[in-house]
């Protein structure tokens, strides 16, 4: 399959043992990393004031990052369009997740190392998915996103594969990835959609 697609949410979408903190209903809810609570001054220190490249998180925050892979012959680009094309309209498509604690510390993960990584094998890959965080869990579903609810569903079914815990993860990094631009055009992170827990629409989890 191929990379087509790298975005982030804040606050995570899913909710797993390393992120149960609820952040609340709408599309600025979701739900935070445990340790969230518990950074300490220099970790939520903001580098930049508010006024870093990429907009909508600061220390402290919880991002849930996906990266978008698709069954059609695509390049990577901005949205979920990228994913598809004229000749693929009805693509498979997997989404790897990793939740993240956004901190101010250059000894926790850099984003850089995850961003895309170029052409492997003539498909295009990220740079690494990160690891050590769990064995992923993996379930049908469908693309997500604030537009979408439990009432509301998008026609793009997807196969999750969700770590189960978060990671520490550098704000500069995000800042630098945005700075740098990136083929996604990514800028800002999104607004997430709540889980949903009507039996009837939930998928077996493997």
């Amino acid at each position: 399959m191929n990379l087509c697609n790298i975005h982030t949410h804040t606050n995570a979408e899913h909710r797993g043992p390393g992120f149960l903190v609820s952040a609340g209903p709408g599309e600025h809810g979701g739900w935070k990393c445990n340790q969230s609570e518990r950074l300490s001054g220099a970790e939520l220190e903001d580098p930049f004031h508010g006024h870093g490249a990429y907009h909508g998180v600061k220390p402290g925050d919880t991002i849930e990052v996906h990266w978008v892979h698709s069954s059609c012959d695509v390049a990577p680009g901005p949205g979920l369009g990228s994913c598809l094309s004229d000749a693929c309209a009805n693509p498979q498509l997997r989404v790897e997740t990793q939740v993240f604690l956004v901190v101010n510390d250059p000894n926790a993960l850099n984003f850089l190392d995850y961003v895309y990584g170029g052409e492997v094998n003539g498909r295009h890959r990220a740079k690494a998915i990160p690891s050590g965080t769990g064995r992923p869990i993996e379930f049908l579903g469908s693309t997500t996103g604030p537009k979408y609810s439990q009432a509301v569903c998008s026609p793009l079914q997807v196969t999750w594969s969700v770590r189960p815990n978060c990671a520490r993860l550098n704000v500069s990094s995000l800042h630098e990835w945005a700075r740098e631009g990136n083929v996604f055009e990514e800028d800002h992170s999104h607004g997430v959609r709540q889980i949903v827990t009507a039996p009837e629409l939930l998928a077996p989890i493997n």
